[in-house]
């Protein structure tokens, strides 16, 4: 059974909070995740990134959308390792190469899936300043979840689609299939 996760999270701030696009200097709010080892959609408040360290560490692969480029680089000024070092797949980066620019999550879902997120990440943190935890939960494990059909999408068809800027589908071979790759070490204090 396989023990990849797929992963997503958002931010109590934006850049225009903190004054230049620099993730480092997000806040998290919530990081949603799917587990597929156990078929269960979890979501962790920033007080809980404790419990999410082991997940992560376990995991034979970590799937998401810009987890190099967003993610990941706020997650690191949580986490005492360094999660770029983790068995990954991006799968915007696994696009870019391919195809040389960025596509959005949504261009990708609506063409590949026919659907596509519910709302954008200043929405998101909009539910948090307003204390609506569970429409945060409810926006974040929704991009989780079509960031999981986006990737079996991949992995069963070999490729996916985005809508270029004439708005026509456009397919993109990609290989989203597990490498071999040295497993996960466990890296944070058991306390």
């Amino acid at each position: 059974m396989s023990n990849e996760v797929v992963l997503d999270i958002e931010t109590a701030n934006s850049f225009a909070d903190v004054g230049k696009y620099d993730p480092s200097l997000l806040q998290v709010s919530l990081v949603g995740l799917y587990l597929y080892r156990t078929d269960e959609y979890l979501s962790f408040l920033e007080p809980d990134l404790p419990k999410l360290w082991r997940l992560l560490e376990s995991a034979d692969r970590i799937i998401g959308y810009n987890l190099f480029g967003f993610d990941y680089q706020v997650l690191n000024t949580y986490y005492p390792g360094d999660l770029m070092k983790f068995p990954t797949l991006d799968i915007m980066k696994d696009i870019e190469k391919q195809i040389g620019f960025r596509v959005k999550l949504d261009d990708v879902a609506h063409a590949s899936l026919g659907t596509g997120k519910s709302g954008n990440g200043l929405q998101a943190i909009e539910f948090f300043r307003k204390g609506e935890l569970q429409k945060l939960r409810d926006y974040c494990l929704q991009d989780v979840k079509v960031t999981k059909e986006v990737y079996e999408y991949g992995l069963k068809s070999g490729q996916v689609k985005y809508k270029d800027r004439m708005g026509q589908d456009v397919s993109v071979k990609v290989d989203f299939a597990p490498q071999a790759q040295k497993a996960a070490i466990n890296l944070t204090m058991p306390f």
